[in-house]
């Protein structure tokens, strides 16, 4: 009880002067756009299923994160970073041959989330959800933005605020929690986790809102859609199952907090990556609980007095539909509902891994595209490698040898896969041509 009463203390004083800050910049928008030269190539560099390719819409672009594609073919991608002071960037292809050949730069705020519903573009800040009203014919949407939502905290972990909509005009965020299991300090030695978790009443979970309503406030506005989750990147809503969907990002560092517990080995293949159905209340687990895929069940986390063994509290907690290797850092999910592609990935999912960093002194894994083959809204056999070789080295020691990250997906109206990555910002369309 302590310890929770100091984190709160601190939590909620620097909650006040984050407030102030917000109220003064969230009604501001800037009003601009700026262009780019074009830069894009035929890419052999990823490796793809048989009669797939891939051709570069664009390169160096910026810190590529997600992307939406109107039905035009207009392409958006959000920007971890400010380019040419910038967050967003539209790119348009006018002579078809897959390569952009207009890209503009606009928006003020930077972020993950990004996608079009009901005539607006809407962009996930940090902090903020803002929507720019599409206009008929023009790349570049009116850049006098509104603030659909507000009143997310500063957070200098896990601050993503990917954003996905159902058919019913409801909006989706992910609101990942800044910590690693809820200690206090975080990360630290033989430290056990406050209980209950504090941050669990404004972080770790999703929440929704009325994507056609301005002006909302997370706690007061926002539904707590579901809890438990640390971090869900990859988000979305499927349309043809009619439910929403997330890739969590687990838990790190077993081996090295609780060295009596887990083994080196531990540490590298534990927790796996939970692809969950998100019914309406789920509980994630997050940070009482982690999936052991080996296992095949949700385990009691050693900050809350677990052994590696005992499942205690969580055998009631969500499960996935879906299990991946631990640390691969899911970064978006995306159901392919076009006619190009063979039959087999009709309605599947593909997901992004943007690649590990915590899996050290083995090599480190991800960095590529997997696909989920699904039958009404469950998976119907194993995944498989979609996309492999964005990191363009054999052996990835660090995060820093890669030469590319996956992270962003989106479907065009043709069908084709669109893939961004967000090391320098290159842009590819995979395509699929049927053999003769």
């Amino acid at each position: 009880m302590r310890k929770f009463n100091t984190l709160s203390t601190k939590f909620n004083r620097r909650n006040w002067r984050i407030v102030l800050l917000m109220a003064l910049t969230f009604p501001l928008c800037t009003q601009y756009a700026i262009n780019q030269t074009v830069s894009n190539k035929t890419d052999q560099g990823i490796v793809l299923p048989a009669d797939f390719t891939a051709v570069v819409v664009a390169d160096a672009i910026g810190h590529g994160r997600h992307l939406a594609i109107n039905s035009n073919g207009d392409i958006y991608v959000s920007l971890n970073q400010l380019k040419n002071k910038c967050g967003i960037v539209a790119l348009r292809d006018t002579d078809k041959d897959g390569k952009a050949d207009i890209i503009k730069y606009f928006g003020k705020y930077s972020g993950t989330g990004i996608g079009i519903f009901n005539g607006y573009l809407y962009m996930g800040g940090d902090t903020i959800i803002v929507r720019y009203k599409l206009l008929p014919g023009e790349l570049v949407p009116d850049t006098a933005c509104e603030v659909v939502a507000k009143g997310f905290l500063v957070n200098y972990q896990h601050a993503a605020k990917s954003i996905t909509f159902d058919k019913e005009g409801y909006m989706y965020v992910n609101v990942g929690a800044p910590a690693n299991a809820c200690q206090e300090p975080d990360r630290t030695l033989h430290t056990p986790g406050i209980d209950p978790c504090p941050l669990l009443d404004k972080f770790g979970g999703i929440w929704r809102f009325d994507a056609n309503k301005l002006g909302q406030n997370q706690l007061k506005d926002g539904y707590r859609y579901a809890t438990g989750l640390r971090n869900c990147v990859a988000l979305r809503w499927n349309d043809v199952a009619n439910h929403l969907y997330a890739v969590q990002h687990g838990r790190d560092q077993l081996h090295e907090l609780w060295p009596e517990l887990y083994s080196e080995k531990d540490g590298v293949n534990l927790p796996a990556e939970e692809f969950f159905l998100l019914n309406k209340g789920v509980d994630g687990g997050w940070p009482y609980c982690y999936y052991d895929d080996k296992q095949n069940k949700k385990l009691l986390a050693p900050e809350y007095g677990g052994d590696g063994k005992s499942e205690a509290r969580c055998m009631d907690k969500e499960k996935p539909i879906v299990a991946f290797p631990a640390h691969y850092a899911p970064n978006d999910l995306f159901f392919y509902t076009g006619e190009q592609f063979p039959e087999k990935y009709k309605n599947g999912a593909f997901i992004a891994f943007h690649g590990s960093w915590n899996r050290a002194p083995q090599e480190q894994k991800g960095y590529n595209i997997v696909f989920v083959p699904f039958n009404g809204d469950k998976p119907s056999g194993a995944w498989e490698v979609f996309a492999d070789n964005f990191a363009g080295v054999k052996i990835i020691k660090s995060p820093g040898d890669a030469k590319s990250r996956p992270c962003g997906l989106a479907q065009g109206p043709d069908g084709s896969l669109y893939v961004v990555e967000d090391n320098k910002g290159k842009l590819w369309k995979i395509t699929y041509k049927r053999p003769n």
